[in-house]
């Protein structure tokens, strides 16, 4: 399943939200760390301001924050605000799709399909945060030992 960037700019920033909670994220700080246009992820953030995922304030030390609860928002929450999950129709228009092959290819495609939705509907923006946090970990330790292998090897 091939994500639209609004729908991975709407991921990152949750993410990003969610692991800062306690302080206000601007816009233009998350645009600049993925090198987005300010001006598409602000329509993005809006979009998950509606659905109460997150809360914006205005003015001097503004920005974002995270609302939702981290332990029941899913990924699909998310994805779901921004992509047409349940659009088939593209399939259909596929050369070969009315062929015994093409039905047979779009059934395969669809079950997929269907397991990709079900990963997002299981993972919580707690269960990726903890994720991030264990890749962290590990890079870090990495870093560390990078150092000592070269001055044993010297």
């Amino acid at each position: 399943m091939k994500l639209q960037v609004s729908t991975s700019l709407a991921l990152y920033s949750v993410l990003e939200f969610a692991a800062n909670s306690e302080h206000q994220t601007s816009a233009a700080d998350i645009a600049a760390k993925y090198r987005v246009s300010t001006h598409h992820l602000a329509k993005v953030l809006r979009e998950l301001v509606r659905a109460g995922f997150i809360e914006s304030t205005r003015g001097v030390g503004g920005g974002y924050r995270f609302s939702g609860n981290a332990k029941r928002l899913t990924l699909m929450d998310i994805i779901e605000l921004f992509e047409d999950i349940g659009d088939r129709a593209g399939r259909s228009r596929q050369p070969g799709s009315p062929t015994d092959v093409g039905r047979a290819l779009a059934a395969v495609l669809g079950e997929i399909d269907e397991i990709a939705r079900a990963t997002f509907r299981s993972i919580t923006v707690g269960t990726m945060l903890k994720l991030i946090e264990r890749q962290r970990s590990r890079a870090a330790g990495e870093n560390r030992q990078a150092p000592q292998k070269k001055a044993r090897r010297r």
